[in-house]
């Protein structure tokens, strides 16, 4: 007999589908809502870091677009976030993009800044041209902690 659930999480997959597809949609109004003149740059940002895997889905953490790793994980601590990628964190001439584990990414461009007891790391954006400059420098980050990470 086949497994009931597929999933890992005890969750099955097409539950687990429609759970991401309401997340998904929770962070498109919390985009929507959002003051024009950030609204572009913060859409690119969301577009390039679910560009960088399958295995990174979306939602609404700390009132702020957040993403994490989807894929299979061993147990561990909940308290630990090790599923957590990364935050944004909104400012009206700047958005600031927080790596919780970004200290085990080795980061060759110097994109990641802050070094942060807690071992969390930040990418700071001015506006869209800076995203789209930096995308293919960011994707490999999310790139490198995913492989770190699964």
């Amino acid at each position: 007999m086949p497994p009931l659930f597929a999933s890992r999480s005890g969750i099955p997959p097409d539950i687990s589908k429609q759970i991401m597809g309401l997340a998904s949609a929770a962070v498109s109004s919390h985009i929507g809502k959002l003051d024009s003149s950030i609204r572009e740059a913060v859409q690119l940002l969301r577009e390039t870091i679910l560009s960088a895997s399958p295995l990174v889905s979306e939602h609404i953490k700390w009132n702020n677009p957040a993403f994490y790793y989807n894929g299979p994980m061993e147990a561990s601590d909940p308290k630990e976030y090790r599923r957590d990628l990364a935050v944004m964190n909104l400012h009206k001439n700047r958005i600031m993009l927080v790596f919780p584990s970004g200290n085990k990414i080795p980061d060759a461009g110097d994109l990641l800044t802050g070094n942060y007891p807690d071992g969390r790391r930040i990418v700071s954006f001015t506006g869209a041209a800076d995203i789209i400059s930096s995308k293919l420098r960011l994707v490999s980050l999310i790139r490198q902690w995913i492989s770190l990470t699964a």
